[in-house]
């Protein structure tokens, strides 16, 4: 049987994580921090290049 490797892949990550909340979990609470405002920016970004569009594409 082939071994899926994204599985293999998934499992790695997660383990990876449950690892890092286990011993540091201040730090994981600021990896967290960093994902949610990064995922934040990028809405912005994409919220006002739409704004930018319906405008017209004009300053």
């Amino acid at each position: 049987m082939a071994v899926n490797s994204k599985k293999i892949a998934v499992y790695v990550l997660v383990v990876f994580v449950l690892y890092l909340i286990i011993t540091d979990p201040a730090k994981a609470a600021d990896y967290v921090q960093i994902g949610f405002e990064g995922i934040s920016d990028a809405a912005k970004a994409i919220g006002d290049f739409m704004t930018w569009i319906a405008n017209g594409g004009e300053e």
